[in-house]
């Protein structure tokens, strides 16, 4: 039978236990810190541990949204794990999340890798899993994990971050009825941003990677309007909220500016100074309040998208319900999506399961030399360094960790 229905069920976010504040990361390098603050929008930046990884985040973030939406592991179906910062280049995080989770054996498994946009990726496989009829019943887990990381001193890195963003497909979600039919998509192979075999680092051209991502979101919101058959099925005016993908805060203001322009058919100078104030305006209400989290977090990679989401729904109210939505994911690389979605009835009444705030108030303030060590342990964590992969070591409290290989095998805490 095919699905009349499919949405986001539930959500949680995971996020490191440590993190730094971003003037004085700006102070220590010499920087003015608005430079960080206003000319990225960053805040504080999530900083992992060795022993937190893409296995351990994403484990937790998937046990957090099943606990607080009651959730039995023995309806999940599906397991994708949406990430670009994978711990082996042929066993995916997701038969780690599904062993560590208990989930059954009959549960498929498999990570999608495509950048930032291996989430998106994730979920509109699972969408397609159950409108094709295929999960009889069953729900599908989307995991979007990963660290981002460039190293001190480079000019990546005030854009790092780290964290976890799960989400629970199917057919009768409580939060996001998702629109089955509207979903534009774009690809385009671009060398904005790549990270070779060979190499610990990403290698990035961040201008041209602006530029990827403004002309991604062109094309995906042009496929989205013509497969809507209209572009009033689109149009802003009728959107309660906008998500883009958020490297950094700054870039979801540079997105809103084009998705303007998408659908005005034309740029949008300074000089006109009509349509940029009517830009402004939109930002502040669509976009903008909804940026909280990403602010403190970081960068995430696959699931910038989704934090902002959660930033969303944890302040919903009745007001918010029947209110519709866009999406807009991209991955450097390049893919992208933009689609459509309506919160449900009722979802005001979960808003408070999942509101990561009490865990980020828990958070401990590195100072910069002891992120500093951290960042610079991370090589000797590779090479099973014993010191550096104690959850004592860096004052860990949480309950699952990475520490370490036994004959090249991962090994997990508890």
């Amino acid at each position: 039978m095919v699905a009349s229905t499919v949405g986001i069920d539930a959500m949680a976010f995971h996020g490191p236990e440590c993190f730094v504040d971003m003037v004085e990361l700006a102070t220590a390098r010499g920087v003015d810190p608005g430079k960080y603050t206003k000319g990225l929008g960053q805040l504080e930046m999530a900083v992992a541990t060795p022993c937190e990884d893409t296995v351990s985040l994403a484990t937790v973030a998937a046990r957090k949204c099943l606990t607080a939406f009651d959730i039995d592991p023995q309806e999940i179906g599906t397991l994708i794990v949406g990430t670009e910062t994978g711990v082996d280049h042929s066993k995916p995080v997701a038969v780690y999340v599904h062993e560590l989770l208990g989930l059954p054996s009959n549960c498929r498994t498999f990570e999608t890798k495509h950048a930032c946009y291996g989430a998106m990726a994730g979920l509109t496989s699972a969408i397609d899993w159950i409108v094709a009829g295929r999960a009889r019943g069953k729900k599908a887990l989307i995991v979007a994990s990963d660290i981002a990381r460039y190293g001190a001193g480079t000019p990546g890195e005030p854009t790092q971050g780290a964290g976890a963003v799960a989400m629970v497909v199917s057919e009768t979600p409580r939060l996001l009825a998702l629109d089955k039919e509207v979903f534009g998509d774009y690809t385009r192979q671009v060398m904005d941003f790549w990270r070779p075999l060979y190499s610990k680092y990403a290698f990035t051209d961040g201008h041209y990677s602006i530029d990827c991502y403004l002309d991604a979101l062109s094309g995906a919101w042009s496929d989205a309007a013509a497969k809507a058959g209209s572009h009033d099925r689109v149009a802003m005016r009728n959107l309660n909220a906008c998500f883009y993908h958020v490297p950094f805060v700054k870039m979801a203001r540079k997105a809103h500016h084009r998705h303007w322009e998408v659908e005005l058919g034309r740029s949008i100078s300074r000089e006109d100074e009509e349509h940029a104030m009517k830009v402004t305006d939109s930002f502040e209400v669509l976009v903008s309040p909804w940026l909280t989290l990403n602010a403190i977090v970081g960068n995430i990679y696959t699931g910038s998208l989704f934090l902002a989401l959660i930033d969303y729904l944890r302040a919903a109210d009745e007001s918010r319900e029947g209110g519709n939505i866009s999406m807009f994911s991209y991955g450097s690389g390049c893919g992208a999506a933009f689609c459509f979605a309506k919160v449900v009835e009722g979802a005001s009444r979960h808003a408070g399961r999942l509101d990561p705030s009490t865990a980020l108030a828990a958070r401990r303030k590195l100072a910069i030399a002891e992120y500093e060590e951290i960042l610079a342990a991370y090589d000797a964590a590779d090479a099973n360094d014993g010191e550096h992969l104690s959850p004592a070591r860096w004052k860990l409290r949480g309950d699952l960790f990475y520490i370490g290989t036994r004959n090249h095998i991962r090994q997990y805490y508890p």
